[in-house]
């Protein structure tokens, strides 16, 4: 069995001098908000973003899993982590957390 993990949006942030230097701009930058909450029940949360999730996926997994103590002991929790998307501009933190509902 696989634990459900929930993925909750903790900060956002962004970096207007980079954008001005760096980015070219796009029509639909990303849609999260601090405070959204996603719950991973074996495939990509719906509405949530293909570039962040390419980030946390490999984490997602193995908490699901029970596999967590990432970095041994990095987080007080070991069944949490703590990650940011790879956007450069405008990046996102986000908790993860095993629960204890299986799917």
């Amino acid at each position: 069995m696989m634990k459900k993990v929930r993925i909750t949006a903790l900060r956002r942030t962004t970096y207007p001098d980079l954008m001005a230097l760096y980015e070219n701009p796009i029509p639909t930058p990303c849609n999260i908000r601090e405070g959204d909450t996603f719950l991973f029940s074996g495939e990509k949360p719906e509405g949530f973003c293909d570039s962040a999730w390419e980030t946390l996926a490999p984490f997602v997994f193995s908490l699901a899993k029970g596999e967590g103590n990432f970095f041994d002991g990095w987080m007080k929790d070991p069944m949490t982590a703590l990650l940011s998307c790879n956007d450069g501009f405008r990046p996102v933190s986000f908790l993860l957390a095993a629960t204890e509902e299986d799917f």
